[in-house]
């Protein structure tokens, strides 16, 4: 066996996959975290603007309520890495609604800096599928083989 070292730019294997888990834990928190300032300030004004936005669209206001799952459960699950692929679904279907029931009209639209107008809620939708493609990684409750991790 060589005890050579890696060319410039390969990293070890063991040093690539705590990158990885770091990675990973990085986008969790992350969104997770945002998300979930959102959920904070529901919690404090109640789901009025989500039961009148779903009830104007001709669905039951009383299914605003799941907001709460959307943006204070799914997003607790993610932070801690528990059922980690599934908490970040409900946190993307929670993003596909919010697009679906007051974000349409902006949807193609380039906001004044130059920017697209819903690059928060795009960061929110994309960086939940990008959890639910990855996983919740070794740094997380349910660690790396766990169930939905």
């Amino acid at each position: 066996m060589s005890n050579a070292t890696p060319p410039i730019g390969v990293l070890a294997p063991h040093t690539a996959e705590r990158l990885d888990d770091a990675g990973k834990l990085l986008l969790r928190l992350t969104i997770g975290l945002l998300i979930l300032l959102h959920g904070i300030a529901k919690l404090s004004t109640g789901p009025g603007f989500v039961v009148s936005m779903l009830e104007k669209a001709g669905l039951p206001g009383s299914i605003g309520y799941l907001v709460y799952v959307g943006e204070v459960i799914a997003p607790l699950l993610m932070i801690v890495g528990l059922w980690t692929r599934a908490a970040a679904a409900v946190v993307a279907f929670n993003m596909v609604i919010a697009f679906a029931l007051v974000h349409m009209g902006s949807l193609f639209t380039i906001g004044k800096q130059g920017g697209w107008a819903l690059e928060l809620q795009g960061l929110f939708l994309f960086g939940a599928l990008a959890v639910v493609l990855l996983g919740a990684g070794r740094l997380s409750i349910g660690g790396k083989a766990g169930r939905f991790n």
